[in-house]
């Protein structure tokens, strides 16, 4: 109905229970059935004209009853109130007498009547009308103020198709306790057990203030069941309106994988950042793409995408462009190559940035097994010529993406990052600029990465590959790595390795097993291969030597390593003898100095 409906509706159906406690509390008091007197005709009147006044004043014409509370029945009470409290008034001024047990009478059954109607309107709702149809029965993880509104939401909402029929929660002073009709029936482990008892189709999980380990623990739980597993929407996307509470969101591997987020200190970034001139290489890929959409947050005047995909820096710069809430943030895109040593020199020369945050590189450890040259060129050449040209064109902060893979490399891709994070060292020596590394492990989700391969293989039916039962990673999501690039920027002081915190490795193997739970199949469905490792590849990965660690943290979850010997000499004789060597030599030459395996240990600096 439209509000002009359901006001005249309620209007004339409150008249009506108006007149029927008065008539009828007449019939009680001085039983007969002459009911219909002067004196009972005007206290109607002022009953009725108070009744209708006071509920527009206090809106109660207004209130959506299916999600009434305590509010609407205080309003109730003093609409009632009020009514027969004018009605003893017009009865003293005009009869000059007061029926007090009439009006007493009165004033319950229309509290009775008003109150009454709503409630029972909202029982038949609940009971008849949202029931209606095969709904799935679903168990609510949470039996807080949040799982309460989840319930609350899913039995008011006709149009659902879950239905809850139990509450979990680890609080026992909660359990073998009703809210809105439905039990407590236990802790989280009890959920398997409940779930094949009634028949669960649906976990959802509403806890908001849940950590990622105790999710993941949650999570395990339900993966023993066949009942798909939902979470709870995230606050900020409830609180902007984004999605309403019954719009629940699968369980992501991120959820499950990913570490508690790292507060940002937002007054040293907003200093280095906010009205400065960044420039992003490797702006279109998966890192920097991100890094330029968390700068946008701080206001730079300037924002130069450099990348060397025209597609991937057109779609990064049109959302951004898009999003940006601020016009004064100019937004400049340039195509180039990091191999060319002019053209960096240009941009850097032309723009003067004031920070720069190197995420252009070569990443595929297998593809770069079989193309070392392209590594060494991309991975350190490019490293090279973007550093050389930020340090002669005055960039107070240059700060560069690493990886893992950089420690103890055996492979090609990780042995140019370590040689890239030598030359950073080594400039940083020479250089006014602050040049600075920030070291991390797998990023979920990134292009290359194993997650997307593992969800084309479950979507294709499987099997799921994996290399080794044995083989873990360090992982973090994409946003967790930017801020951590971003916040390095502030903290950089020049020459350091900054490592972040990621907790506990995780098996290839049971991120494989929980990609195929969360997409709804068994394992056994599926099926896990095991392929082997591949070249290049190890089974741990490290993100600091042994002599490198500093054990006390700098900021929360970042770590500083210390300075490691630095082979400048050999580095720029490989640069310069690469296009003469084959390709297993360059590997060669790029593992043994990677290693510190060389003839050689003198501690030289990059000319500039």
């Amino acid at each position: 109905m439209t509000y002009k409906q359901r006001l005249s509706l309620f209007i004339l159906v409150d008249s009506c229970f108006v007149l029927t406690a008065l008539f009828f509390s007449r019939f009680l008091v001085n039983a007969t059935v002459h009911v219909v007197t002067f004196s009972i005709v005007i206290t109607a009147l002022a009953i009725l004209v108070s009744h209708h006044i006071l509920s527009f004043k206090l809106h109660l014409y207004k209130k959506a009853w299916e999600y009434a509370s305590i509010g609407e029945l205080m309003i109730v009470l003093k609409v009632v109130t009020g009514s027969i409290l004018a009605a003893l008034f017009v009865q003293q001024l005009i009869i000059h007498k007061i029926s007090f047990r009439l009006l007493a009478v009165t004033w319950l059954l229309h509290i009775f009547l008003i109150g009454g109607s709503r409630f029972c309107l909202r029982v038949f709702r609940d009971s008849f009308i949202n029931k209606k149809g095969n709904k799935k029965k679903t168990l609510i993880v949470g039996a807080g103020s949040a799982g309460s509104m989840v319930a609350r939401q899913l039995l008011q909402n006709r149009d659902t198709e879950l239905l809850p029929v139990g509450f979990i929660d680890d609080d026992i002073k909660k359990h073998n306790l009703d809210i809105f009709g439905i039990p407590v029936v236990g802790g989280t482990n009890q959920i398997e057990s409940f779930v094949r008892k009634r028949n669960i189709e649906n976990v959802v999980i509403a806890i908001p203030s849940l950590k990622k380990k105790e999710l993941n623990a949650i999570f395990l739980e339900c993966a023993k069941t066949n009942a798909k597993t939902q979470i709870l929407p995230m606050l900020e996307d409830l609180v902007s309106g984004k999605v309403s509470v019954s719009q629940f969101r699968d369980v992501q591997v991120e959820d499950l994988l990913g570490r508690e987020q790292i507060k940002l200190d937002i007054a040293n970034i907003s200093e280095y950042l906010s009205g400065k001139t960044v420039l992003v290489t490797g702006a279109g890929g998966s890192i920097g793409s991100e890094i330029c959409r968390q700068i946008v947050s701080f206001q730079p005047s300037r924002l130069i995408l450099l990348g060397h995909g025209e597609n991937s820096i057109y779609s990064i710069e049109m959302e951004l462009i898009e999003s940006n809430q601020s016009p004064s943030i100019e937004f400049i895109t340039e195509i180039a190559d990091l191999r060319d040593e002019e053209k960096m020199n240009r941009i850097m020369k032309d723009y003067r940035p004031d920070v720069v945050y190197h995420a252009g590189a070569h990443k595929h450890v297998p593809l770069m097994e079989r193309n070392p040259e392209e590594a060494l060129k991309n991975n350190v050449i490019g490293t090279r010529n973007a550093a050389k040209a930020a340090s002669l064109n005055g960039v107070k902060t240059f700060v560069m993406i690493s990886t893992d893979k950089a420690v103890n490399p055996t492979s090609v891709m990780g042995a140019t990052k370590r040689l890239a994070e030598m030359i950073i060292q080594g400039m940083d020596r020479k250089s006014s600029t602050k040049f600075v590394t920030v070291r991390f492990g797998n990023v979920l989700g990134s292009r290359g990465s194993v997650i997307p391969l593992f969800k084309r293989q479950i979507e294709n039916g499987g099997p799921v590959t994996v290399t080794h039962p044995d083989m873990i990673r360090y992982f973090m999501t994409i946003p967790e790595a930017s801020r951590l690039v971003i916040q390095a920027g502030s903290l950089a002081k020049g020459g350091e390795v900054f490592v972040l915190d990621m907790g506990e490795p995780v098996k290839i193997v049971d991120l494989a097993k929980n990609l195929i739970k969360l997409s709804g199949n068994s394992v056994e469905e599926i099926g896990i291969e095991f392929t082997g490792i591949r070249p290049g590849e190890k089974l741990y990965e490290e993100l600091l030597k042994e002599e490198e660690v500093h054990e006390k943290q700098i900021y929360p979850k970042i770590y500083i390593g210390k300075r490691s010997e630095l082979y400048m000499e050999e580095i720029n004789h490989l640069i310069e003898t690469f296009p003469t060597l084959e390709k297993e030599e360059i590997r060669e030459k790029l593992l043994l100095i990677a290693n510190g395996k060389v003839a050689s240990k003198r501690l030289l600096s990059i000319s500039v």
